[in-house]
């Protein structure tokens, strides 16, 4: 029986990309100086202490002292924009870019090898536009994180309706109101995580839906919240189905109002998370107390 050949990258037209052959593209000269794949032979990855488990820690991003190297396997995070919000610094655009590449180094030390990154962003201001997306891409593979992709999120009907949109009706300066925030996916070392014992808990659909580059959802209220800037719990509930297994510790080094925790706790996952302010610490921990016994949970010091 003659054997069935897959598509390669010039095969197009095709309808489907089964058992596909890309190699031609990466041996490509596009990719002739780039570190495509930061593999690390022997990475001894450490067992995440079982102290450390759901806890919430009052302290800086930049220091994850607590954690041991290579033990998180998934960070799903939402960095302070530096739009003066109640909760922001006024910094400048490269003090608050010190602040995330500090921040991310550590996040890079305590991931395992394969471990993924997902950070979302929006990009800000207009006179000039400030692309927050494109320098965290940049400090992050600066870092020797692969980049994996970066998911558009939609946010639709349910986005402010803002009226800033400079020249009203006229080409003398329109503006752009964006209904879009980013997730940026990084992941460290090898691109493939061993599975191992592991078990998969993301159905068919949820993946073929999820693995869709633009993701349609409405925004959490901050009210309701009490934060200022809350993402929904389906935004950290989806990344933790996609890029990561029952039993993983997630961590969040900028947790806020606990979105991402609850999110993992409801996945069978396991969370710890940093924020630097106390009234913050107690919003996450009273928002995770329907989700858990008071004794199951560690809210720290």
């Amino acid at each position: 029986m003659e054997k069935k050949t897959g598509t390669k990258t010039s095969s197009f037209g095709v309808g489907k990309r089964e058992n596909h052959d890309s190699s031609s593209f990466y041996d490509s000269k596009l990719y002739s100086n780039l570190a495509v794949e930061h593999i690390k032979k022997d990475v001894k990855n450490n067992e995440f202490p079982s102290e450390l488990v759901n806890k919430l820690i009052c302290g800086s991003a930049e220091h994850l002292k607590e954690i041991p190297d290579n033990s998180v396997h998934l960070m799903i995070t939402s960095p302070p924009y530096n739009v003066s919000k109640e909760y922001d610094e006024d910094l400048s655009l490269q003090e608050y870019l010190s602040l995330l590449k500090n921040s991310f180094k550590e996040v890079y030390r305590v991931l395992v090898d394969g471990g993924r990154a997902c950070i979302n962003i929006a990009n800000v201001g207009r006179k000039p536009y400030i692309a927050l997306s494109d320098y965290i891409s940049k400090l992050m593979i600066d870092i020797g994180f692969n980049m994996r992709g970066e998911i558009i999120w939609d946010k639709g009907a349910s986005a402010s309706g803002s009226t800033a949109w400079g020249s009203w009706q006229s080409a003398s300066n329109p503006t752009l109101r964006d209904v879009h925030e980013y997730i940026l996916i990084f992941s460290k070392g090898n691109y493939r995580r061993k599975k191992e014992d592991k078990e998969d808990t993301i159905t068919r659909d949820q993946f073929i839906q999820w693995t869709k580059s633009v993701w349609q959802m409405s925004t959490e209220s901050a009210k309701k919240v009490g934060h200022p800037a809350p993402f929904p719990e389906e935004l950290p509930y989806r990344l933790i189905q996609l890029y990561s297994f029952k039993g993983d510790v997630v961590l969040d080094p900028f947790i806020g109002s606990g979105t991402t925790a609850i999110s993992a706790i409801k996945s069978e996952r396991v969370f710890i998370g940093y924020d630097i302010s106390e009234e913050y610490i107690e919003l996450a921990k009273s928002r995770l107390e329907p989700y858990l016994f008071q004794g199951e949970l560690n809210f720290g010091e």
